[in-house]
């Protein structure tokens, strides 16, 4: 027996209901695509040609800001010395104030009941105090670089800001410190106290004020030149080894 045959008006199982076309192929011309422009099927409305552009990873529309960076372990540690030195060297102030106290020359006075005289008129005690102070400011300069280099041997030119910055408070201390224990400025009631023609000691002054700097320019000058001479060297780069004679 043979099968029966399938009549003429059923439709295709592969047509399309509506036109009779194939599923899944469009009506028409078979190389248009069935969206948009002929370069890109499947995405509606957008141009052949150029890339997509997504608001997350692609391109944005302004360049990141770096944040700024915070300063490394070695900087910080470099900041914490350069304030301990800086305060170990301004509290020394109190013992220069009190050897200058004792180291610098009286200044006699003497009174004559209406007015204070110099009892020696062609003494240098008075420019003796700037000069003493000076001296002593260099020397302590001196011994609190050799001290620090000594602990920091490594250390960078924070130590000789932290250096200079001590030195100046140290002097203002030692100044103040100085005048405020030695002999009182009240020069006219410490002339009546003692009374008529009496010699007394004058109050201690610093008439040159560029002497609170000694401390601090010998400090750093011979910190640095320690540091060159004695202070960690970098290592030299390797040279390259001679050619072996005969070799090509």
């Amino acid at each position: 027996m043979t099968a029966p045959l399938t009549p003429h008006d059923q439709p295709s199982p592969h047509d399309d209901p509506a036109g009779g076309q194939p599923q899944g192929q469009p009506s028409g011309n078979s190389s248009v695509p069935p969206y948009g422009h002929p370069g890109h099927p499947g995405h509606p409305g957008q141009p052949s040609g150029y890339p997509e552009q997504s608001g997350g990873a692609g391109y944005s529309g302004h360049a990141e800001r770096p944040e700024p960076s915070e300063p490394g372990p070695e900087l910080r540690a470099e900041l914490v010395q350069a304030s301990l030195v800086a305060i170990a060297v301004a509290v020394s102030g109190v013992l220069l104030g009190l050897l200058w106290l004792w180291l610098a020359p009286k200044v006699p006075l003497i009174s004559d009941g209406s007015a204070v005289y110099l009892k020696n008129s062609e003494g240098e005690d008075a420019i003796g105090a700037d000069g003493v102070f000076t001296l002593l400011g260099l020397a302590f300069g001196v011994v609190s670089a050799v001290v620090v280099f000594l602990l920091f041997r490594h250390g960078g030119i924070a130590l000789v800001i932290g250096l200079a910055i001590g030195g100046v408070l140290a002097s203002v201390i030692a100044w103040r410190l100085g005048v405020w224990l030695g002999p009182t400025s009240d020069v006219v009631a410490h002339a009546k106290s003692v009374g008529k023609g009496v010699t007394f000691d004058g109050p201690l002054k610093l008439g040159a004020k560029g002497a609170l700097l000694a401390w601090s320019v010998a400090a750093m000058v011979v910190h640095l030149v320690l540091t060159g001479l004695f202070g960690p060297r970098d290592p030299e780069p390797a040279l390259p080894s001679p050619a072996t004679p005969g070799a090509r």
